[in-house]
Order: C-alpha cells, then structure tokens, then sequence
C-alpha cells in the first residue's frame, strides 16, 4: 500500500503561529482553550525556541484558509433559562438553549452530520419539535409496564424532562445523551 501524502507543512515557525492566533483575534489565552492546550504551551510554540510539529500544524493551516473555524466552535454564552448539550459519546452535536415560558427554542449545531443533529434538517424547531425531541430520548409514553419502569427511576409520572434528567437521555445501543444546564 502506498502512503499517501498531503498539502500541508509538517512544521510551523513561532511567528507563523503567532500570525495564525493574531489573525483570529485571540490572545494566546483564549488561543490555547480553542487548541485544548494549556497557555505554556502557546508561549513554549510562539517562543521560537522549538519547530512544531504535528496536529497543531493542520489545524493552523486549515484556520489560515478559513478563519471562521474557531466561530463555527465556539459556544455563545448562555441567555435562555435551559440549556440541553445534545452528545454523541464526548462530541457536542447540537446546543439547545429553551425557555419553557415564552414557549422559545434556540439551536446551534456543531456538526453537518443531520443523522447527529438533535432536530435533523431543522434549523429553526418549534417547541413542539422540542418537546417532540425529548420525548424521542425517553422510553416510549405507550410502554408495557411503565409504572414499573417510573418507579425505577422513582417518578411518580410519565414527564420526558424528568426522565431525561435522571437518564440524560441514554437510549440502548445509542451513544446519544443530554447534559442539561440550568441558570
């Protein structure tokens, strides 16, 4: 088999990366949460002192290409009294931001995959289609034996959100959860 070979660079200088993280706008604080590294870590690559090599690399080379990468990521400040992490294993798909009240639902997705966004095609769902969501995270209202599966749980009824706190939402088979936030 022959190896394959790719477009980028296999190292980058200090002042290449220092102009990748002025080019974004970031400090090399806010620079090392979006690259998962610590803020030594920025300083140690834009030091000069050592080439790096590695991931950093591709990923610096795709942000010079597309300097919206790190919007597309970030996550914008909680405004909603709800905000449900739609996971799939430690992956944020889909950030959904309620308010049960006003009956108002906002989402964003981190991914172009529809099979693992929580609305699929929908980029703008009702709180019908949110309701309807949560209810898909639960065992069926219908279920044989319910009330035993209710008491299992110690719920004294069948409610989608009080089934999802006490089993975000994990399905059998399915690496699918819910991490819920309350303000």
């Amino acid at each position: 088999m022959a190896n394959t070979h790719y477009a980028f660079a296999t190292e980058m200088t200090a002042d290449e990366i220092r102009s990748v993280r002025k080019m974004v706008g970031m400090t090399q604080q806010q620079f090392s949460y979006f690259c998962n590294v610590s803020r030594k870590t920025v300083e140690h690559w834009e030091s000069g002192k050592v080439k790096v090599t590695g991931p950093i690399v591709v990923l610096l080379r795709l942000i010079k290409e597309n300097v919206h990468i790190p919007d597309q990521y970030e996550i914008p400040p909680q405004k909603l009294p709800l905000r449900l992490l739609y996971m799939c294993k430690d992956d944020l798909c889909t950030l959904i931001d309620v308010d049960d009240r006003e009956e108002k639902v906002v989402i964003k997705n981190y991914t172009d995959n529809l099979q693992f966004r929580a609305f699929g095609v929908i980029e703008e769902p009702t709180y019908a289609d949110y309701l309807e969501f949560l209810e898909e995270r639960c065992f069926p209202r219908t279920r044989d034996k319910m009330k035993i599966q209710l008491e299992a749980l110690d719920l004294p009824f069948y409610d989608p959100m009080l089934i999802i706190e006490k089993t975000q939402g994990r399905m059998a088979e399915d690496y699918f959860w819910l991490d819920i936030q309350r303000i």
